[in-house]
Order: C-alpha cells, then structure tokens, then sequence
C-alpha cells in the first residue's frame, strides 16, 4: 500500500508509520501530482488550494485522503465518491484558534481598536474612544454551531454574550436553517462558521443584510462566498449595518484595488485565523497517525467526511 505524505512532516510521521508502508515524500506540487497517479493513501495539503485539488485529480486508485483543513471546497466530492475514496478533513485542529480569532475580532470592532491603531499609527492623542461598545448584555448569532462554532459560543459567554447557534438538526436549542432569517434582526452580532456547501452560497445576501440591526456586525470565520459579496460592500458603504469582521472574503488574496479594501467599517484579517498558531501540523500529524491506524484495521476514521453533505 503506497501512501503520498508531506516531506515537511516526516519527522513528526516516520518514526510512528507501519512496517511495510510504501510511503513517497512530496516537497513540491509537482512531485505530489507525480507520485499520488499510483497511491492508495495522500496527504497533499498545499497553498493555494487549487495545488491540492489538481493534485488529488491525479490519483487513480485512492483509498483515502486527508487534509489538515476543516473547509474542503477544494476537493471534487463527486469524483472522490465515484471513486469509492473515503476523505477525512481537520476539524478541531485549528479550532481554537479559529475561535480565539473571531472573538479577537469581535472586540476589535467593539472597541474599534483598528482605529486606535492607525491614530497611534499617525502619532495622534486622543482622549475620546472611537469605539464604546460592550460584549456584556449583547446578542450573537452563530451560524454553523459545530465545532469552531461551540468554541466561538463559549467563549462569548464569559463575556456575557447571549448566543443562539444555528445547526442543521437544531440539536440542543439550536435554530434550524429555515428558523434563523425571521430572527436575524435581533442580534448585535452575525457570526459565520458553518462548513461550506452548496446550500450555504450567497447565504447572507442583500436581503439578510436589510434586516440586520443598523448597529450589527457581520463576522465571516468561514469562506467568502458564503456572503454575497457586492450586498455586503453596499451595506457597509450606506452604513447599513455597523461592520464586518472577515477573516475570508472572495477572492484571496484580495486584489489591490478592491472595494473591500476602502469598504467603511471592514476589518480584514487575511484568512490568518486558522494559521495564528504553533501546533497546527503537529496536531495533524497526530490525527493522521490516528486515522491510518484506524484505515489499515478497517475501524471508523475519525472526522471522516459524509461526501454527499459536503462536510
């Protein structure tokens, strides 16, 4: 059994691989797509995302494919389900960053300390705060409340944020997808962590956007398409709604010159919230190590992605 891993994680993954492995290191795009025409097992993440999906095109006869990743827009599920591959993605391992991030960014906007920044930035003084908001006694609303999504609602409510979360089952409370919109305008906060799938495309669009609270921030930790992206710069130029908080806008990167980049009230951070760690591939390296043990025995894969939900 041949298996198509990163040579960045060899040390973390060669001293723990089975006897018997037939295991090729990629350093390259080039040297994945290459190697993974044979392979039954590939770990190939790569930046961009595309780099990743041209390389999975390339393999013939996978088993199972891993990615370091929560989001897996990148891969062709319906080739990978003709296929008979089994695909597990990376949820929890940069959830808490993830999570730490969005609530980084939620008092950012509060406090409007992008703007306390560019004054010191400019070397101004000033006794008068731009921003006065407190967290305390405010309202969110976490669409997506899976793992990032749970991490975001704990973590707001020691600061004494009410938090509904949105999930499809509407388990534990939560509004189900067809419950959220009619309420949409009684939250302070929007927070978008749901997977990405067909059926969350242009989610929030201009309507949403209309019936949002005037003073309402919008905070996207999920991926830029999930937001139509015209409706939102709109609604930020005519001050429609407070703010948004994104950490993915579309495209990526973000071209010079594009609207966001001017939008009033827009906070970017650059799709950094998942990277602004330490031990993001030494968490996956133990998941993967985890995962084959489970393949090679024939035991569930933890994470393993339902290739028909999209998640």
């Amino acid at each position: 059994m041949k298996a198509v891993l990163p040579a960045l994680a060899r040390p973390l993954l060669e001293p723990h691989l089975p006897a018997g492995l037939d295991v090729a290191w990629f350093a390259s795009p080039e040297q994945a797509g290459e190697m993974i025409a044979d392979a039954d097992i590939a770990w190939v993440d790569m930046q961009p995302p595309s780099e990743t999906a041209a390389a999975i095109a390339a393999g013939e006869r996978l088993q199972w494919v891993s990615t370091i990743y929560a989001g897996i827009d990148a891969f062709d599920l319906p080739r990978l389900k003709a296929m008979g591959t089994r695909l597990t993605n990376g949820v929890g391992i940069n959830a808490v960053a993830v999570a730490e991030y969005a609530v980084m960014g939620m008092l950012v906007a509060a406090k409007r300390f992008d703007q306390v920044v560019r004054l010191a930035d400019r070397q101004q003084w000033t006794s008068a705060p731009p921003g006065t908001v407190e967290l305390e006694d405010t309202s969110a609303l976490i669409i997506g409340y899976g793992t990032i999504g749970r991490l975001i609602g704990d973590r707001l409510s020691a600061f004494g944020v009410s938090v509904t979360g949105v999930t499809r089952s509407g388990r534990d409370g939560t509004l189900t997808p067809d419950q959220w919109h009619d309420r949409i305008g009684k939250f302070d906060w929007i927070v978008l962590a749901a997977p990405a799938t067909a059926d969350t495309h242009a989610l929030i669009g201009a309507d949403e956007l209309a019936a949002m609270k005037p003073g309402a921030w919008l905070v996207n930790m999920a991926r830029g398409d999930m937001v139509d992206q015209d409706a939102l710069i709109a609604a930020l130029t005519t001050r429609r709604i407070g703010g948004a908080f994104l950490d993915t806008v579309t495209p990526e990167p973000l071209p010079a010159g594009h609207p966001f980049w001017i939008a009033p009230n827009a906070i970017h951070s650059m799709h950094l919230s998942g990277r602004s760690q330490t031990r993001m591939f030494q968490r996956g390296a133990e998941l993967f190590l985890r995962n084959l043990s489970a393949f090679l025995a024939g035991n569930p894969l933890q994470n393993e992605v339902d290739l028909d939900a999209g998640y």
